[in-house]
């Protein structure tokens, strides 16, 4: 049974075949130093234990609440969890990181004491193979206003378009009716910039309270076509909600920088692609492709009424280029 009293923070995890991480990741939040949160982690059609895993800790732990779906993605495990959200803040982790025992507490003190909508820290990389641990090197703090925060937010550096290593004041989500959506790579910035549009404080402390975990089924470590092409979504939609908001030129420079990072990445991973697969076909083609699509994004003949998808899908899997395949010309 859900206690009636609401809790200052609710912390929402979408779970998917994370039975080897999944219980590391609840008892980081069992020792919470801060104790007036609820967990609410969402099965996602999980086919490996996941969901027993997660009902141990519901029967044990009063706080904890499962909802159990059919498998949609990340995003829609999310929009799910929050929507059964009560908290007055919201936070975000995944199923294979943990959390430092004063991660809540420490967001939370920060956004109350700088009367802030969003409060973030910093985290520590954790590799399987091979195993090793760093901290992430980009480091900020202090507190930023909207315009600072958004510079900050499109550089991708010093702050990063991340859901798991802040707290949001859950408002900003339901009065501004934000929702994630459904993409397997970078629905995190797309939020990320809706929300800092309608900020007034961001507050960064200066502290690795995170464990994100990399490892090769994680969403990264496991690349393909349709996941850079979802980072090529993500630019176009920033791009869209910036002209939209008749921001572009304001922020022109910090969007062309975010172009730039995203595009070497994207670079190394059609590289990375096709040397996994060891197929060199469609390899010039593809990273062509990129290159047109992303000079497009930061074009004076970007149209405000541009299709996403339509833009996005430029990249395709090795060995299965089409002759007709749209690319932007």
């Amino acid at each position: 049974m859900i206690d009636s009293k609401k809790p200052a923070i609710s912390i929402v995890i979408p779970v998917y075949n994370a039975a080897r991480y999944v219980a590391q990741c609840l008892d980081s939040l069992v020792e919470q130093t801060f104790r007036d949160f609820e967990v609410i982690a969402v099965n996602d059609g999980s086919t490996d234990g996941s969901l027993d895993i997660l009902r141990y800790y519901e029967r044990k732990y009063p706080y904890f609440h499962v909802i159990d779906q059919k498998n949609g993605g990340v995003s829609r495990a999310r929009n799910a969890g929050m929507a059964q959200a009560r908290g007055e803040y919201l936070g975000f982790m995944d199923a294979d990181d943990t959390a430092a025992p004063t991660y809540l507490e420490r967001l939370y003190r920060t956004c109350v004491d700088n009367n802030a909508e969003i409060a973030c820290c910093y985290y520590y990389y954790r590799f399987e193979e091979p195993s090793f641990l760093f901290q992430y090197p980009f480091r900020c703090h202090g507190v930023y206003n909207r315009t600072q925060a958004m510079n900050k937010l499109l550089h991708d550096t010093q702050i990063q378009g991340l859901m798991w290593n802040k707290l949001f004041l859950r408002s900003l989500f339901t009065d501004n009716n934000i929702t994630f959506p459904a993409m397997k790579c970078l629905e995190d910035m797309i939020v990320m910039n809706q929300l800092f549009a309608h900020i007034n404080r961001l507050a960064v402390i200066d502290e690795p309270l995170y464990y994100y975990t990399q490892h090769k089924e994680s969403a990264l470590g496991s690349i393909n076509a349709s996941k850079i092409n979802d980072f090529m979504k993500a630019m176009v939609m920033v791009r869209l909600m910036l002209e939209r908001g008749g921001q572009y030129e304001k922020y022109r420079r910090s969007y062309q920088a975010l172009i730039r990072k995203t595009g070497v990445c994207c670079y190394l991973y059609v590289l990375r692609l096709h040397g996994r697969e060891k197929c060199m076909q469609g390899c010039v083609r593809n990273l062509r492709a990129l290159y047109r699509g992303f000079r497009y994004c930061t074009s004076e003949e970007f149209s405000p009424t541009a299709k996403a998808p339509e833009l996005a899908d430029q990249v395709v899997m090795p060995g299965k280029l089409e002759k007709d395949y749209y690319t932007i010309r």
